[in-house]
């Protein structure tokens, strides 16, 4: 919790963290991922409540990009072979350290990004290695409530998760 109330960015990978890491082409070359509705309010409580998110993937897609948009996601990193220079770059564009910035990640390409950051995160269906570089494991999968459970978790070592319950349960 004491990292998780330092955090002021979250960075997201995509497949196999907002999605559960398939990936459908149809015969004319469109692409369609499944994420989850829990995941994106997660996501827009984090940004109402001043922590900035955003996504680093290294496949590019256009749904990725509307997603984001839905989301309010500013800063979205798709063919990003070197994540750690895209890491380094939200750093620095937001004036951050390492241990102010969380990452979520399922696979060995996020390993870099991992070590470095104050709140190293794998969803539960990770790989093992990325799992190994990780501080908290989630309980859900990947685009099955992963990145709901950890904003949450965020939100609560902040102190504002019960104020935006109480909005909640006023309505």
């Amino acid at each position: 919790m004491e990292r998780a109330s330092q955090v002021k960015l979250l960075i997201l990978d995509v497949d196999g963290v907002l999605t559960d890491g398939r990936i459908i082409l149809d015969n004319e070359g469109n692409e369609f991922k499944s994420f989850h509705v829990r995941d994106g309010h997660g996501i827009k409580l984090l940004v109402r409540n001043g922590v900035e998110v955003a996504i680093i993937t290294g496949r590019t897609s256009r749904v990725v990009e509307r997603r984001a948009q839905e989301l309010g996601i500013k800063e979205v990193y798709q063919k990003c072979y070197d994540k750690v220079v895209a890491y380094t770059e939200l750093k620095e564009k937001f004036s951050l350290i390492d241990r102010e910035v969380a990452y979520v990640g399922d696979d060995i390409v996020d390993i870099p990004v991992l070590k470095r950051v104050g709140l190293p995160v794998a969803v539960s269906d990770a790989d093992s290695e990325a799992r190994r570089h990780a501080l908290y494991i989630t309980e859900k999968g990947g685009g099955r409530g992963a990145v709901r459970e950890i904003a949450e978790i965020i939100l609560r070592a902040k102190g504002v998760w019960e104020k935006i319950l109480d909005g909640y349960n006023k309505t």
